[in-house]
């Protein structure tokens, strides 16, 4: 059960390191075109999703291999793991 408990907490961390750079840009980039466009009285849909995509886009471009390899790196203990957790020791 400990195998287990440290893999639930190692995919809980991973997925974590994974989302969270991304959130934060879309987070910062939504908040930077609600300013603008509370200054501009311009209540587009498009102009509100366009930045957003594109920050997320070249965020993941930059942050995809890492992300990769923290995904792989999980993959992996996961499969290493898979022995200790079956076997209950």
């Amino acid at each position: 059960m400990e195998a287990f408990d440290a893999l639930l907490r190692e995919a809980l961390v991973a997925t974590a390191i994974v989302a969270l750079p991304v959130l934060v840009v879309a987070a910062v980039a939504g908040t930077a075109v609600a300013v603008v466009q509370a200054a501009t009285q311009v209540q587009e849909q498009t102009l509100s999703f366009l930045p957003k995509a594109l920050a997320v886009g070249t965020m993941l471009a930059f942050f995809g291999s890492f992300a990769m390899n923290v995904l792989a790196r999980l993959f992996h203990d996961a499969v290493a793991a898979l022995p200790a957790i079956a076997g209950g020791s």
